[in-house]
């Protein structure tokens, strides 16, 4: 399912400036187990080289992911969606574990867990013109100005977001802070890639459950932002 050979001509991401903070977390004997046993039947193809989709996929068209914390909502959404298939990318061991326990659980053929920096993964592994969405539910703001070059969403990364969908593919983006929310606006924007679709405020689809994230933010009283940007066709 991998081919060795180089995804795209694009410049590597900076890898040296994270968008995330590693947080291990302490596992129990279950999720130590679940890494253990469930990691060979749904975890992402080992290696370096570009991955096959369709092959991993069945043909069903992919979403990717990025940061799915302990994974509830990812699978409320794969297993009401079976249609589509989901790489789900984090970086937290536990959620990882608790997200490959989930869909052994339900069931659930049409998910595939990596556990990694998902920039790189998509940069890495991704084909241009492969995905039909790219979801990202509440990445870490970064609040303070010093830390505002940590953030994920970034003209370089709708750039290669732009690159990576195909032709009418969906990107979206949710958030509970503001002025990220406006950053967020304003690199979509200018990304000829992509075309900026009604959104905003108060404009959470049916279809994406609430997060964890956000559920705590919603209870300090934030208020989410929903941006969608699609790849025209």
């Amino acid at each position: 399912m991998a081919d060795d050979g180089p995804v795209t001509a694009l410049a590597d991401p900076d890898d040296t400036t994270r968008s995330y903070k590693l947080r291990r977390g302490r596992m129990g004997t279950t999720g130590r187990a679940a890494l253990e046993n469930l990691q060979g039947r749904f975890a992402l193809p080992a290696g370096e080289g570009a991955l096959d989709l369709p092959a991993l996929s069945g043909g069903a068209p992919v979403v990717l992911e990025i940061g799915f914390g302990m994974g509830a909502s990812t699978l409320a959404m794969a297993e009401a969606d079976p249609g589509t298939h989901v790489v789900a990318t984090d970086v937290h061991t536990p959620g990882v574990a608790r997200l490959l326990q989930g869909v052994d659980e339900r069931g659930l053929t049409n998910v595939h867990v990596h556990e990694g920096d998902g920039r790189m993964l998509l940069h890495r592994r991704i084909r241009p013109g492969s995905l039909a969405g790219v979801r990202v539910y509440f990445p870490d703001p970064w609040r303070k100005p010093r830390h505002h070059k940590r953030r994920l969403v970034d003209a370089g990364f709708a750039a290669l977001v732009a690159d990576r969908l195909a032709p009418g593919g969906l990107l979206h983006l949710a958030t509970d802070w503001e002025p990220y929310a406006e950053q967020m606006t304003a690199v979509l924007s200018a990304e000829p890639g992509l075309v900026l679709e009604p959104g905003g405020l108060g404009s959470r689809p049916a279809w994406r459950p609430v997060t964890g994230f956000e559920a705590r933010g919603l209870a300090l009283g934030h208020r989410v932002t929903d941006l969608f940007a699609r790849r025209p066709r």
